[in-house]
């Protein structure tokens, strides 16, 4: 048990009967007139929904005890997705469903965060950014290096990004995990 004082970003509060929901983010809030109170924003855990939910400050609030382990991502078999613990070496199967949009990122060796509660995987967290190579984009056009524009280009785990007109094809980019944007070139 905890209060909503405890609240931090990446906590796992138990409500509504079981349901797991992570914290995204919280402001504690004192109006003027009337008690203070916490505004949060809280995304169900296996669902993926996102909520906006109000608590009275200093209300009880259940928390779920999610071990978050640090694994690495080792193949995938059939269509689930092998991860290997780094301080046990013990394999993990991870459904599809379960690994989600971080599935677009994911290479061989990748490092992840893997929440486990009561024996269940919840959900992969990636770093904030990963380096991948662009396997295929259409050539650049001289002249094209002032402007603003972005074309498609697919990445090494086969997922598509829109890149600035001077990437090509077999250049290294850094991507961002959580929004799927292009950050800027790696230089080797």
């Amino acid at each position: 048990m905890a209060t909503t004082n405890d609240l931090k970003n990446g906590m796992v509060l138990k409500l509504d009967g079981g349901q797991l929901w992570s914290v995204v983010e919280f402001q504690h809030v004192k109006p003027g007139k009337g008690g203070a109170f916490v505004r949060t924003k809280l995304k169900n855990v296996l669902s993926g929904k996102v909520v906006d939910k109000t608590f009275n400050a200093g209300t009880k609030v259940e928390t779920a005890t999610v071990d978050r382990r640090a694994m690495q991502f080792s193949y995938k078999d059939g269509t689930d997705f092998v991860f290997m613990d780094t301080q046990t070496y013990e394999q993990l199967p991870i459904d599809p469903k379960t690994v989600g949009e971080a599935a677009n990122f994911l290479l061989e060796g990748f490092d992840a965060t893997v929440a486990i509660y009561e024996g269940t995987p919840l959900f992969v967290e990636l770093p904030a950014s990963v380096e991948l190579t662009i396997e295929y984009t259409e050539p650049g056009v001289q002249g094209d290096r002032s402007t603003g524009g972005t074309k498609p280009a697919k990445l090494e785990t086969g997922y598509e990004i829109g890149v600035p007109l001077f990437i090509t094809t077999g250049e290294k980019i850094k991507v961002d995990t959580r929004s799927g944007e292009y950050l800027g070139r790696v230089n080797s």
